[in-house]
């Protein structure tokens, strides 16, 4: 959907206007709020503004970049940032269907759709995007938190791995 495209530097002040100084929340973490956007072109974001940080923005830049370098099927998209003072926002491609956490952590009865097939499918994307993490892109990133709230599902099941935020 998105292609293969650096990310994009915004200003906190975009980040207020995309997200209607920050409206449409539609989860929250440990890590942060999460938002809902639609680009110009139509397309949905998460946003999602990170606690604050007492990190040096060096290390988050340099990840950003890391990250916004690769590109796999089953890994999620960072599509933008922000890096303002002590401020540091991601953007993401949209997953429609959230996190592999609610469906593994639910009554059986509630998540129907997902049969040994789908559970098989999704052990396969991935390992695919694990596989690719360590040994296919350019960098070799080795990913040490691989968990259910760290895959996301898109509107097809199909799994990708959030790899910052």
């Amino acid at each position: 959907m998105f292609g293969h495209l650096a990310p994009t530097r915004y200003s906190y002040s975009d980040v207020e206007k995309m997200t209607s100084c920050f409206g449409h929340k539609i989860g929250q973490g440990g890590y942060g709020g999460v938002y809902k956007v639609k680009l110009n072109n139509g397309s949905p974001v998460a946003v999602k503004v990170l606690n604050s940080s007492k990190s040096n923005g060096k290390k988050f830049f340099s990840e950003v970049i890391s990250i916004g370098c690769t590109y796999h099927i089953n890994i999620v998209s960072l599509l933008g940032f922000c890096l303002e003072g002590s401020t540091r926002v991601l953007m993401h491609e949209f997953m429609a269907n959230g996190s592999l956490e609610k469906f593994v952590y639910t009554e059986r009865q509630a998540t129907p759709n997902l049969n040994c097939e789908k559970l098989l499918k999704i052990a396969i994307g991935i390992a695919r995007g694990l596989e690719y993490l360590h040994h296919g892109c350019n960098i070799g990133i080795l990913y040490f938190d691989i968990k259910p709230h760290n895959i996301l599902l898109d509107d097809d099941m199909h799994p990708k791995i959030l790899t910052l935020g």
